[in-house]
């Protein structure tokens, strides 16, 4: 399997501006060939193939007007005709109903805050003795290696984010590393008031990284807004809201590796709802949801889940898993979000909402889980009339209930 390690790089001065003379030439190399093909489209005529393209962008190279080609690896505008291919692919898959619906390519601008150049192996790239990154017409980068990468990479692509940072982004080949089997399998109930309640009755709090930082976010968008446009200050402002919104986002992103890492290694099994994150992010409740990021957290649950040798399970999002209850099955109808504790009108039992959804989650997916830590107490149960006393012969009343 392929996985992507990311890297914080620190390119010097000089460096800086060869990997911005980079982004400029994969940005018009995009544009260029982007521009081919839909001249030849409003025209009538046939879909420019990529060989076509590379061709024009080799004689391009020749011309006063893109001889500047020539200061960047020919490998990084090479890659860019591959992007462009790709966004093609994926807008006419999309077209298909294969994937997601998505717009066409759009022309790249310079003003864009993220700019990225890939390099593969024919670049002739390299990780130098002292573990620095040697990248063709750049130099040698330096890299904060937070970890040892378990093979030889295939590609590395440098990102600049809209906080002005730098990153490299290994692809690598890997084999699975199937962790010892264990017993417990686990429904996971994901939600805001809890980011993830499971099936065994742990509930864990959601951290709400972005409404935490939702003060310091306010002032630094007050003050980009009084800052002139086009000026320097409001080019440093822009950095700073840029900045902050990262510290929110690599917060996210780190809870969600540890969570998911350990639920991965504690369960056997792992079963979680197909949420229309969508949809309700087009609600009132967006903010929210969109600070939970659920659809990031699924996601790293599924490659692990692959990585480790482990089972993720999704279920239908239309399964009534807060309707039902956990103990015996009784479908009890829909429930507002305000109640968080109900009692089943079949057999008496109370239930915690979200950890009965879970438990729900687990069995909809086949896993065998028990339905005690559902319950939030027995509940008081009506008794059978003949266990409501103690009869003597001809006595018409029952004991400790006068006037009966």
């Amino acid at each position: 399997m392929q996985l992507r390690y990311s890297f914080r790089v620190y390119p010097n001065g000089p460096q800086r501006s060869a990997l911005a003379r980079a982004f400029g030439c994969a940005r018009v190399a995009f544009n260029d060939a982007l521009r081919a093909r839909e001249t030849a489209r409003a025209a009538g005529l046939s879909f420019v193939p990529s060989a076509e393209l590379s061709k024009q962008l080799t004689a391009a190279k020749n011309t006063p007007e893109r001889a500047w080609f020539g200061e960047v690896s020919a490998v990084v505008l090479q890659q860019s005709l591959r992007d462009l291919d790709t966004a093609y692919r994926n807008f006419f898959d999309s077209l298909k109903g294969k994937r997601p619906k998505m717009g066409p390519p759009r022309f790249k601008s310079r003003k864009d805050t993220r700019q990225a150049i890939r390099f593969t192996a024919n670049a002739r790239w390299k990780i130098t003795p002292g573990r620095d990154l040697s990248l063709p017409k750049i130099g040698e980068v330096r890299v904060k290696w937070s970890r040892t990468l378990p093979s030889v990479p295939s590609t590395v692509t440098v990102i600049k984010d809209s906080a002005g940072r730098y990153f490299a982004s290994f692809v690598v080949e890997t084999d699975p590393e199937n962790l010892p089997e264990v017993e417990p399998v686990n429904g996971i109930d994901l939600g805001l008031g809890h980011f993830a309640v499971l099936s065994d009755g742990r509930k864990i709090d959601a951290p709400k990284f972005l409404r935490r930082a939702e003060k310091k976010l306010k002032r630094a968008q007050q003050a980009l807004s009084r800052k002139a446009k086009g000026s320097k200050n409001r080019e440093k402002a822009r950095h700073k809201v840029a900045r902050n919104h990262a510290r929110v986002a690599d917060a996210r992103r780190e809870f969600h590796h540890q969570l998911s890492t350990e639920l991965i290694r504690e369960n056997q099994a792992i079963a979680v709802e197909d949420l229309a994150v969508k949809g309700l992010a087009r609600t009132r409740l967006a903010k929210s949801v969109h600070d939970a990021g659920w659809s990031a957290f699924v996601t790293m649950l599924e490659y692990k889940a692959t990585k480790f040798g482990r089972t993720l399970i999704k279920i239908g999002r239309f399964e009534p898993t807060s309707q039902v209850c956990s103990n015996c099955g009784v479908k009890d109808g829909p429930k507002s979000l305000n109640v968080r504790v109900w009692q089943c009108q079949a057999c008496g039992v109370w239930l915690d909402r979200d950890i009965n959804a879970a438990v729900n989650i687990a069995k909809a997916a086949g896993l065998a889980v028990s339905a005690c830590r559902a319950r939030v107490s027995p509940g008081p149960v009506a008794a059978q009339r003949g266990e409501a006393g103690t009869h003597r012969d001809g006595q018409t009343t029952v004991v400790g209930i006068p006037g009966l």
